[in-house]
């Protein structure tokens, strides 16, 4: 590595914002990535758990419309 500070740009313009999520692709840990800035965040937790919850509760309609009705 000829860059001193292992930056994967080699030396062009620096978007600061966005060097971990280079690193991030280049690891190819993307998906952990983005789950845990999501996790993070209060709007992103809470459509997490929306999601989630409207999942379950389609499955246990699903599960007792068809099977025990």
């Amino acid at each position: 590595m000829s860059d001193p500070d292992n930056n994967p740009t080699g030396g062009k313009q620096d978007w600061e914002g966005l060097r971990e999520v280079d690193r991030a692709i280049a690891e190819n840990r993307l998906t952990s990535y983005t789950w845990k800035k999501t996790w993070a965040d209060p709007w992103g937790r809470l459509k997490l758990i929306a999601i989630f919850a409207a999942l379950a509760a389609f499955v246990v309609f699903v599960i007792v419309h068809d099977v025990i009705l």
